[in-house]
């Protein structure tokens, strides 16, 4: 007997091997394999693997290398990541993407007002007169003398054609007395609603400093530069080319745009196999029957159950920025006592728009920055809710970067996205004391109360108001210190965030502000193969190491969109 069953035995062993080996056969492989590598999933069922296999633009498995190897054929490609570290694609819920412009006048982290007019003085000598010059980026603050720039600074060496050199929050302009004249603004124009036009206190001439809705009353009588169809069409190219690239460099694999986009041109460059990035484009928040029908024909043009062109969010606008002293506030400012911001509309403006928006469906998203902005906006959705009737609306406050304590839960409440920017924190926090007081800075970029409160956080750069480059976010979110390093635990040290956490934010958080949080922003099967492969491990490398990190491959769709030589 015992023989016999040892004779069966020896029988079945291999009968069983061939049948899984027959089952292993049978799977199909994969296009694009990454082996030996730490992968960050950011699936909480599965945190951590060391290998993922991809066909088409799906992750077909995530886990083991010998979970994966079977999906390896002679036709599939393999990637050894050598240990390095492997997480989902950036997702930047917020940025103004646009083509790289070479005439731009870059003037980013400049602490010499002098530089202003040298490097208008050098863009002088290849600029025909009448031609608009302009840039942007400059920030007051880095001054040495932290003032405001004036029009003195670009009279002498730009006296035959107009200058427009925006701050770095975009929501102040700084122009020259050509642009003045042309404007036929003098001492006695008043300021628009929701603007103002900076005056000299002494005498009361313009400065050249216009805040958000004054910069309307600009007219730059700009001779224009007359290029070929050709031409226009080979610049405008060359400036998207750079852009994405620019884009896969960084890793990031989606765009959110706030406000804008335009969704035909994106698929045109789809169809040219040149879209390298998720792209959802925007619409401008409103009540007008007219615009909001246009605005639901491209969003059936482009629904948000599509994968790479989508219509996102109705964008708006209620108040300025911290840096420009512009926000609205509920008590004023404190170095401008008499200011408490400026609002951009009426709340009842704002309550008409919300709620019509949100009746036809639109996901609605509004540029909030101060306490009684974000409280307006939490009102008006709240209000929405109330006409329209609750549903699972994932309306945002864009920014949401300061908050007074009773507004906190009810993001969670409302369910409303808090899409924040982590560097905002770290270019601001030079002056946010001296602007707002210590008690009020308590509820700003304030990223762990509004977690702990239940609330769904989306982050992301707000390009080009800051880099696109997601390291900086990381590092300001784990951090909370100045980009140069300083000692000490960070400005609100209760606020930083963990490494893992972060990235998670920057990944399935921004997924799901955009009702995407089953089919991206992790590393599972059956979700869009779009990641990274960084050359430093993030979870466990000091902060001063964080913003050195290189991406080493950006992956979007299956497919290998930067490769660092």
């Amino acid at each position: 007997m015992k023989n016999l069953r040892s004779f069966i035995l020896a029988l079945f062993i291999p009968a069983s091997l061939i049948f899984s080996a027959c089952q292993q056969e049978s799977v199909e492989p994969a296009d694009l394999v990454i082996l030996n590598a730490k992968i960050l999933t950011i699936d909480k069922d599965n945190p951590e693997a060391e290998a993922i296999a991809i066909r088409g633009e799906w992750i077909v498995e995530v886990g083991s290398r010998k979970k994966i190897d079977k999906y390896i054929d002679e036709a599939t490609e393999v990637i050894d990541a050598e240990g390095r570290m492997v997480f989902p694609g950036f997702n930047d819920a917020h940025a103004h993407f646009g083509p790289v412009d070479p005439d731009y006048i870059e003037l980013r982290y400049i602490t010499d007002p002098d530089e202003i007019t040298r490097r208008v003085a050098e863009k002088v000598k290849t600029t025909e007169p009448g031609v608009l010059i302009y840039g942007g980026h400059w920030e007051h603050e880095m001054f040495v003398d932290k003032q405001w720039p004036t029009k003195e600074l670009l009279d002498e060496v730009a006296p035959d054609n107009p200058v427009a050199l925006r701050r770095t929050d975009g929501h102040s302009v700084l122009v020259n007395s050509y642009v003045l004249r042309a404007s036929g603004i003098t001492k006695d124009t008043p300021d628009p609603f929701g603007g103002e036009i900076q005056k000299d206190p002494d005498t009361g001439d313009p400065t050249g400093i216009f805040k958000e809705s004054a910069s309307g009353l600009l007219k730059y009588g700009a001779k224009r530069i007359e290029l070929s169809e050709e031409e226009q069409k080979t610049k405008e190219m060359a400036g998207w080319k750079a852009a994405f690239d620019y884009a896969a460099r960084l890793g990031v694999t989606s765009i959110q745009y706030p406000g804008g986009g335009n969704a035909d041109f994106f698929k045109n460059w789809q169809e040219q196999g040149l879209l390298t990035s998720r792209i959802d484009v925007a619409g401008r928040l409103t009540a007008s029957a007219e615009q909001l029908a246009r605005y639901d024909a491209v969003r059936k043009g482009y629904p948000q159950d599509g994968n790479w062109i989508r219509f996102g969010y109705m964008k708006g606008f209620i108040d300025g920025t911290l840096g420009s002293g512009t926000l609205l506030l509920f008590e004023p400012l404190e170095d401008e006592p008499g200011k408490t911001g400026l609002p951009q509309m009426t709340y009842e403006e704002l309550e008409k728009r919300v709620v019509a928006c949100d009746a036809m469906g639109f996901q609605v998203g509004i540029h909030a920055i101060g306490t009684k902005a974000n409280n307006w906006i939490l009102n008006a959705y709240e209000k929405a809710a109330e006409v329209n009737g609750k549903r699972d609306a994932r309306h945002r406050s864009e920014h949401a970067q300061i908050l007074i304590d009773d507004d906190i839960p009810r993001f969670a409440e409302l369910g409303v996205i808090a899409s924040m920017q982590p560097t905002h924190c770290i270019t601001d926090k030079r002056f946010a004391e001296k602007r707002i007081g210590l008690e009020r800075c308590k509820g700003a970029y304030a990223w762990n109360r509004l977690l702990d409160a239940g609330a769904h956080l989306a982050f992301g750069t707000d390009y080009s108001v800051e880099p696109l480059e997601p390291m900086e976010g990381l590092y300001a979110a784990v951090s909370r210190k100045d980009r140069l390093g300083e000692e000490g635990e960070g400005w609100f040290p209760s606020q930083k965030l963990s490494m893992g956490k972060a990235i998670e934010l920057y990944t399935l958080g921004a997924s799901y502000a955009q009702f995407m949080e089953e089919r991206k922003g992790m590393l599972k099967k059956d979700y869009l193969a779009d990641l990274v492969i960084v050359n430093q491990d993030l979870l466990s490398i000091s902060e001063e190491e964080i913003m050195k990190t290189k991406v080493d491959y950006t992956i979007v769709g299956g497919k290998i969109v930067f490769k660092r030589e």
